[in-house]
């Protein structure tokens, strides 16, 4: 109980109110292996999935087998087929662990209606899922930003500047590794690295595994 109470989506909730809802949300939990399918979103999913321990990505293929990743989710990330995508012409949109997760599932249907009691915390719930959800919609803009690039050199230049903007530093941990972060841009990975390559060339980037520095000189040129 107390690693869930510690989850931004329990904020302001205490120890005996969580433990009064959860039973009343019909709440379950599940453990999966690094690479297991936790969900997909195939219109028969009608519960909320927060990730307690472990990080997953939520990933498209399309018709054609080609792969891209949504988002990136760490530890007290909130996902669902009713929060947010949809699957179309075919393609298949699934939560996928990139390590072992921990998941605890409630009912949407228990969070989104009113019970007879009408608690406090069930509407600081409701709040901080608003919260989390809103969250996620910039998380995806900021991606929409990268998508939109015309260019690899473009795309990269412009997540390495959102990644360093969000930490206040020059220097940044990328979430993924370099395969994920191709799928991530929507490029193959061949190309990917011939363009980093030519940017550490540049003394534009400095890559080292999954570290990556920013020149010094100003601001990056998109």
């Amino acid at each position: 109980m107390e690693d869930y109470a510690s989850l931004p989506l329990f904020r302001g909730i205490s120890g005996e109110e969580l433990k009064t809802m959860l039973a009343c949300f019909h709440a379950r939990g599940s453990a999966y292996r690094g690479g297991e399918r936790i969900c997909e979103y195939d219109g028969t999913c009608r519960e909320v999935g927060i990730l307690l321990e472990g990080t997953a990505r939520l990933v498209r293929i399309d018709i054609a087998g080609a792969q891209t990743i949504l988002e990136h989710m760490g530890a007290g990330s909130v996902f669902g087929e009713v929060l947010g995508f949809t699957s179309y012409y075919g393609d298949s949109v699934s939560v996928v662990c990139e390590e072992d997760c921990r998941v605890l599932y409630l009912e949407y249907a228990h969070i989104m209606k009113r019970c007879h009691n009408a608690c406090a915390y069930h509407s600081v719930l409701v709040q901080n899922m608003f919260s989390l959800v809103t969250g996620q919609i910039c998380s995806l803009s900021r991606r929409v930003e990268v998508l939109s690039r015309r260019s690899i050199r473009e795309k990269l230049l412009s997540y390495f500047a959102i990644q360093a903007g969000e930490r206040g530093e020059q220097e940044f941990t990328l979430p993924f590794s370099l395969t994920a972060l191709a799928d991530y841009i929507s490029t193959d990975r061949s190309a990917m690295m011939r363009e980093l390559r030519r940017l550490r060339e540049e003394g534009v980037v400095t890559v080292s595994g999954r570290k990556v520095r920013l020149s010094t000189g100003g601001e990056i040129q998109i």
